[in-house]
Formats: structure tokens, C-alpha cells, sequence
């Protein structure tokens, strides 16, 4: 994944997708998934589930954490902005990751 540009998790399968000349058939079959709902997933109207990130990891040849990543920071940018929040919101939760960790 390109460090450089900001994307949604949805728009870098696309690109990974578009970028190595392959339809959604092709990807959606090797990753084990219907073409419809890569479709969708592509386009950002459903989530993908864990094991098809891993599977997406796999098939690219991509960091499985990485591409966890990406998809976790839109969950967190789509939240904060249905939420209204604002960044200070995401220092807090920072501060409290901290604080839980040393709960464990």
C-alpha cells in the first residue's frame, strides 16, 4: 500500500485489483468469495470480514497487518465522522489503549 496517498481500504482493492489487469471474477474466485460481494466491498457498501482480509493479503502478496490496518483506520475515520467527533477524540482513545494494555 502506498504510503503517500489516502485511500479507503475499499478504493486500495480496487487499485490492487485494477492495477494488475484482473476482473472482480478472477480476484473473488481465487480469494474464495462471490464476485457480487467483492463488488461490493470494492465500492465500500459491506465489510469485509477478517479472513477475506487475510485472503486479499494473501492473494496480493500484501502485509496481512497492513491491510488489517488500512480497514481499521476507516472504521475509525467513518466513526468519528458519523459521530461528529474530533481528533482529540482519537487522543483519548489513545491514552486509554495505554491504559487497558497494562490492564492485561
Amino acid at each position: 500500500m502506498s504510503k503517500h496517498k489516502i485511500a479507503t481500504f475499499a478504493e486500495q482493492v480496487r487499485t490492487l485489483r485494477e492495477t494488475a489487469h484482473l476482473s472482480l471474477r478472477e480476484v473473488a474466485e481465487e480469494i474464495g468469495i462471490d464476485t457480487s460481494l467483492l463488488s461490493k466491498i470494492e465500492r465500500n457498501e459491506r465489510q469485509p470480514t477478517k479472513e477475506q482480509i487475510k485472503q486479499v493479503a494473501k492473494y496480493f502478496k500484501l502485509d496481512e497487518k497492513d491491510l488489517l490496518k488500512e480497514y481499521l483506520s476507516d472504521q475509525f475515520a467513518y466513526r468519528i465522522i458519523e459521530e461528529e467527533a474530533d481528533l482529540d477524540t482519537l487522543k483519548v482513545a489513545e491514552r486509554k489503549v495505554e491504559y487497558l494494555k497494562t490492564k492485561k
